[in-house]
């Protein structure tokens, strides 16, 4: 049976049953072709399951007794031509058109309408439907039932060819290219694994196709802020200072403020003065020689000027009586002369009363100092110790260490001290200005014995010429008197006479001090304006 399209005569020619142009009624009248299709319309077969018989229909359309034998037999193209189906149904004694109802038993001729076999005719009557799936029939796909078109039975007794089997296709030409590209990809890691094995060294670790990648992408800006931020800004105002006086040598650093002039540690450049040489090297490791405009041996602090400055900004000055414990703060030098090192801290303390050098030499140094936990070493004196907006707050000039070797020098123990800037700023201010800073005084002696709280004013004269308390000083302004015992100063209570020198030394001239003090079991408060000390051969504590 195929799709081809016939006429109505050569359908009602070949077929041994009903064409589907035709009515059920076996008239001839023909129903209308679908509008989508070239031939006629043919039902396909229902299967049942193996083993079930088809229903019988309950009822056939009886006509003439050939509606469902097919053509006349002088019309049709098989058989013997004279042999009449009437003719053959009254041989096996059957009334005229009577047709068989039902499928016919499994095995038997079902062609024959009959119903009964049928060996010496090629003669097949067509059903109402088509034959039922022999049982136990597995596999045998859709086109196993004879063609229901046709009536003249197989191998070639004159009924239309079967339906040629489907033809298999092969593999498209996508699934080609995608099966060769994934084949081509498992060949090149095969091959890839297999060089790899070839070419490593065995058991040396050396991995020739080992690499860790490219670095990732990045910025180096940093918010100003940030600890990098601030020594971006700070830096190109930094010094290091080589000194080289007679014998001796020493190096420190300094930074640069308005007029072109460095801020120093007087330690640092005492070998250069008076004929000693002092080179200065700037951020941009520029370097120039420099002169001493000052020093102040009691401050520990000194100017000088370099010969150029090559550009280079000047730097900010904070105040220091706005700064408090805790605060972040970043200290900048040449730590045994490692230029431009950067380290971070804290403010750990403050007012803490620090003697540098020798008591009652020439170096003797007295410091209300600002303390930090920020890494500070030989090197880093004369540096600044900034805030995190890159101001600074103190100039680095003294550590604390647990001891010193003959010969050697101790490092830092996180115990930092720095000249509080606003003494910084006076101090430098008269050395550039006069050559010499003020010392300030407010005119007592201490009594080193006295070991009770706060500090007790001597009640004895000094060394035979001294008076405890100078007369017409300041002290003595105020009404404080021999043996009275300073509780605080500006609401800090007092330790030690170290703490109260190295406040008074810290103050300037001119400034009126809160002082509370007891006398005779009684406390009682006075208001010291600050004096200035007369020019002295060497610094004495007051």
């Amino acid at each position: 049976m195929t799709d081809d399209a016939r006429t109505t005569h050569e359908a009602h020619d070949a077929e041994g049953r009903t064409p589907s142009d035709f009515t059920d009624g076996g008239h001839g009248t023909p129903e209308p072709r679908r509008a989508d299709s070239s031939g006629p319309e043919f039902s396909r077969p229902e299967f049942l399951p193996a083993g079930e018989a088809a229903p019988f229909q309950t009822e056939q359309p009886r006509d003439d007794g050939w509606s469902q034998l097919g053509a006349q037999p002088d019309r049709s193209r098989w058989g013997r031509p004279q042999d009449h189906p009437e003719r053959l149904r009254h041989d096996e004694g059957e009334p005229p058109g009577e047709g068989v109802q039902g499928p016919a038993p499994a095995g038997e001729n079902w062609g024959d309408p009959s119903g009964r076999p049928r060996y010496d005719t090629a003669i097949f009557a067509s059903q109402a439907g088509p034959p039922p799936p022999p049982a136990q029939a597995f596999g045998m796909g859709p086109g196993w039932a004879p063609p229901p078109g046709g009536s003249g039975g197989y191998g070639g007794f004159g009924g239309p060819p079967p339906a040629p089997a489907p033809v298999r296709r092969g593999p498209r030409t996508a699934t080609l290219a995608i099966l060769a590209v994934v084949i081509a990809l498992l060949a090149s890691t095969l091959g890839s694994v297999g060089t790899y094995l070839l070419t490593k060294p065995a058991g040396s670790g050396r991995d020739p196709s080992f690499s860790l990648g490219g670095a990732p992408t990045g910025s180096n800006v940093r918010p100003p802020e940030s600890v990098a931020g601030v020594a971006s800004k700070v830096l190109p105002s930094v010094v290091s200072l080589a000194v080289e006086g007679g014998a001796s040598s020493s190096t420190g650093s300094g930074f640069l403020i308005k007029g072109g002039y460095v801020v120093t540690n007087n330690h640092v450049v005492a070998n250069a003065d008076p004929s000693g040489q002092i080179q200065i090297q700037f951020n941009n490791r520029k370097s120039t020689s420099a002169v001493v405009v000052g020093r102040d041996p009691e401050s520990d602090l000194a100017v000088v000027k370099p010969a150029e400055t090559f550009g280079a900004p000047e730097i900010t000055l904070g105040n220091s009586d706005n700064v408090v414990v805790g605060d972040p703060v970043i200290a900048i030098g040449s730590p045994l002369g490692l230029t431009g090192t950067v380290t971070s801290g804290i403010v750990s303390s403050l007012n803490r009363p620090v003697q540098a050098g020798e008591e009652n030499s020439s170096d003797t140094t007295w410091l209300s100092a600002v303390q930090t936990d920020a890494a500070i070493n030989p090197g880093n004196s004369g540096g600044p110790l900034v805030n995190v907006n890159g101001e600074v707050i103190g100039v680095n000039s003294a550590i604390a260490t647990l001891g010193r070797s003959v010969g050697g020098q101790s490092g830092s123990i996180g115990l930092g001290f720095a000249i509080p800037v606003n003494h910084a700023r006076r101090v430098a201010q008269e050395l550039i200005t006069t050559g010499k800073a003020k010392k300030s005084r407010i005119g007592v002696a201490i009594d080193p014995t006295y070991q009770g709280v706060g500090v007790r004013i001597a009640t004895e004269p000094r060394q035979g010429a001294q008076q405890p308390v100078e007369p017409n000083g300041p002290a003595a302004q105020a009404g404080l008197k021999p043996g009275d015992v300073i509780l605080e100063v500006e609401g800090v209570v007092l330790q030690d006479g170290n703490e109260l020198i190295a406040m008074i030394r810290n103050r300037a001239p001119g400034e009126k001090l809160s002082i509370k003090y007891q006398r005779g079991g009684q406390e009682k408060t006075a208001i010291v304006t600050v004096g200035t000390a007369p020019d002295l051969p060497s610094p004495r504590p007051s």
